[in-house]
């Protein structure tokens, strides 16, 4: 089968870590990039063309699929560019920022009989859909509640030069919150491995440390449509050093026993009283520069890049499908708007 050939749209951080990822598959070959302040270095570090803009490069023969790294609010209309050039497409989390918006990119890409693939890599980190393994497979019982913290401090980001780049779409207002940055990978592991969609939210959130319009921080609850319940704790700002192992983290109880999950460290279960490791990430070094583009962190980007080409193909892929992203969207969204009227938020009935 022919290789999948990818262009890519957005030249930062996760620009260049999906342009390493085609690179490294044996399926997929890089051809062009295009959009932000870092397209040049990275067509030249990967001997890629540069096209001027996103019409420009969805409009190339040579190219089959695209990656959208952009921010968050630019994801509909090159999605829809991309759609209407015949291209299939991999979407960045959050997918949009409305649910409009969404709607817009599934039928567009359904209409022509293309893929539209949402970017949860964390599906394909062996501790996670090991943790889906486990509860799928009834080793602790029904799951009755989960606890989720996702904290880590951004200006450590910031002062790294390698990441480079420049930070103002964090404090647009059209990017609406760190919530649509963070939560999204959150409600698609717990939708993934419950089988279950998000049924209500109460949250609370604020804005601390930074001049920003949006959000940086929230607590929520979440309740299921199997009855799970769940807190989430989310922070951009948690003052350095931060709590040990709490930048992604859950603690999941079940009938019969539980589940300490860090995906970054150790899977730790529980089914007989006693608490046993099952299996440990090795270090993924996502917050420095110079190595988040060795395995192991590449290994779920090059598993989830080469899931999208098995959806393409027609074959299952596992990552996340655009009904997925609409979801994760449609948590955030909740989320936001109980904060902002100081009441339960309920998602719509479903079919």
């Amino acid at each position: 089968m022919s290789e999948i050939r990818i262009g890519i749209i957005g030249s930062g951080f996760m620009g260049r870590t999906h342009v390493d990822a085609a690179a490294k598959l044996e399926s997929t070959i890089p051809v062009a990039i295009t959009s932000g302040s870092r397209a040049e270095k990275l067509a030249n570090d990967y001997g890629l063309d540069l096209e001027p803009d996103v019409q420009s490069l969805v409009n190339r023969d040579d190219i089959d699929a695209v990656v959208i790294s952009t921010p968050h609010w630019l994801h509909h209309e090159e999605a829809i560019a991309a759609a209407e050039a015949g291209k299939h497409a991999l979407v960045e989390k959050p997918m949009a920022t409305s649910l409009e918006h969404c709607d817009e990119m599934i039928a567009a890409f359904k209409t022509r009989g293309l893929t539209l693939s949402v970017g949860y890599h964390q599906r394909f980190r062996e501790s996670n859909y090991t943790t889906r393994d486990l509860i799928q497979a009834d080793e602790i019982g029904p799951v009755r509640c989960i606890q989720m913290s996702a904290l880590f401090d951004i200006t450590a980001l910031r002062s790294d030069p390698g990441f480079g780049g420049n930070w103002g779409w964090w404090t647009n207002p059209l990017a609406m919150a760190h919530l649509m940055n963070s939560a999204p990978h959150n409600i698609d592991l717990l939708r993934w491995w419950l089988g279950s969609n998000v049924a209500s939210v109460s949250a609370q959130s604020g804005t601390y440390r930074e001049k920003n319009p949006n959000e940086n921080t929230t607590m929520a609850l979440l309740k299921f449509d199997c009855d799970t319940m769940s807190t989430y704790w989310s922070s951009s700002v948690l003052p350095s050093p931060g709590f040990p192992d709490e930048e992604f983290r859950f603690r999941i109880m079940g009938e019969t026993g539980i589940i300490d999950l860090n995906p970054y460290g150790q899977l730790n279960v529980s089914r007989t009283g006693k608490m046993e490791t099952v299996f440990e990430q090795p270090p993924v070094n996502h917050q420095q520069a110079d190595s988040a583009f060795a395995m192991p962190r590449m290994q779920a980007y090059c598993d989830q890049m080469q899931g999208f080409v098995n959806s393409i193909n027609g074959s299952p892929g596992g990552e996340g499908t655009a009904e997925d992203g609409r979801a994760g969207v449609e948590a955030v969204l909740a989320m936001l708007q109980s904060s902002a009227s100081q009441q339960t938020t309920i998602l719509k009935e479903r079919a």
